[in-house]
């Protein structure tokens, strides 16, 4: 799972990367020129790994991850140049979801800008992205039809692409147009911005931390919020003594720390759970997409696993620390055999069967 952070100039964008990422990437108040982002790893807090490892003591523990890429400031007219430059606009494309960095503080470069508008400046800019990608598409299509090339398949891309392009240039995102299994399938391959799940960063300064629940309230009717102190998170993960930092997030009224906050909103934005693999050499957490099957779960492992599934032995990470071991599971019938059109449940404790 990976994780986009998109901002205007300014908007404190990398202070938010450092914060999350515990970090020191460097932040300049001033837009740059600067296209290759940056990139942290973030484990996904959870304290059933940490419970399974006191149970096998494993050789290797190891938490989902979150990737974060922390891409260049947006600037005026980015749809040809800036962030969506080949180099971004590719990187930008693949990943699964993207967090929107707001600003909401106050400094010399940009006073006049307020949060509503600024976010309204950043959604203008992917519809715009998507706007070019579908009518240069379209307009290749055209092209094709008038040397002779016209086909079933061309023709039904132009009707979408046509309702996309209307879609679009009435400022909606391609996310709210509902589309069959097939015209979806059809415009996987473009990975259009606006189709993307999308999240609010809320960048507000010390002061104004925790006072802002209209502000919250407007930005949620249409998106998922989430609001960080940025610069003192920053400042905060940068410290050692968890004393220390226990006491600054208390004073703050901040129950969790920002990485937590994030992953804990990208799963939910996504719809991801987690199951588990244990054993004497590791054990593991991994992400998986709710309403996946068991398939899906042995080729996020490994691609062989999906390849040569038998069955899935299954249990459930309550029952086991209900009973205190996979022996006391199994006694009282709770091990279960899975084929591959098991759904896969969140905290389920899975071993896959396989022969290739």
């Amino acid at each position: 799972m990976n994780i986009g952070l998109i901002g205007l100039p300014n908007s404190g964008k990398t202070t938010i990367f450092n914060a999350l990422a515990r970090l020191q990437a460097e932040v300049s108040s001033y837009a740059n020129s600067k296209s290759e982002p940056n990139r942290a790893i973030l484990e996904v807090a959870d304290d059933r790994v940490a419970t399974l490892s006191e149970m096998y003591q494993p050789k290797k523990t190891t938490y989902a991850v979150v990737e974060l890429i922390d891409f260049a400031g947006l600037t005026q007219g980015a749809a040809r140049e800036g962030l969506f430059s080949s180099l971004s606009m590719g990187l930008i494309k693949n990943t699964d979801a993207i967090a929107l960095v707001v600003r909401h503080f106050h400094d010399e470069p940009a006073e006049s800008s307020t949060p509503l508008r600024d976010l309204e400046k950043l959604e203008d800019e992917l519809l715009i992205s998507d706007l070019i990608i579908a009518e240069s598409r379209l307009e290749r299509i055209q092209k094709a039809c008038r040397r002779g090339k016209k086909t079933n398949l061309l023709e039904t891309e132009e009707k979408l692409l046509h309702r996309i392009i209307d879609h679009l240039s009435s400022n909606r995102p391609i996310r709210d147009l509902k589309l069959d299994r097939e015209p979806a399938k059809m415009i996987r391959g473009f990975q259009f911005l606006t189709q993307k799940p999308i999240m609010i960063i809320l960048n507000s300064d010390e002061n104004n931390f925790g006072k802002n629940e209209n502000l919250l309230q407007e930005i949620g009717k249409n998106h998922r919020v989430i609001e960080f102190a940025g610069k003192f998170e920053m400042e905060l993960s940068q410290l050692n003594d968890q004393e220390e930092i226990a006491y600054f997030m208390a004073d703050m009224g901040i129950r969790e720390s920002a990485r937590d906050r994030l992953c804990t909103a990208a799963y939910e934005l996504l719809g991801y759970i987690s199951f588990f693999t244990v054993g004497c050499d590791e054990v593991r957490a991994w992400s998986l997409q709710a309403g996946q099957n068991v398939i899906a779960a042995a080729g996020t492992i490994h691609t062989d696993l999906a390849r040569g599934f038998i069955r899935a032995e299954c249990i459930s990470y309550d029952d086991l620390m209900l009973y205190g071991s996979e022996k006391q599971v199994s006694e009282r019938g709770l091990r279960r055999l899975e084929g591959k059109k098991y759904i896969v449940q969140d905290g389920n404790v899975l071993n896959i069967r396989f022969n290739v």
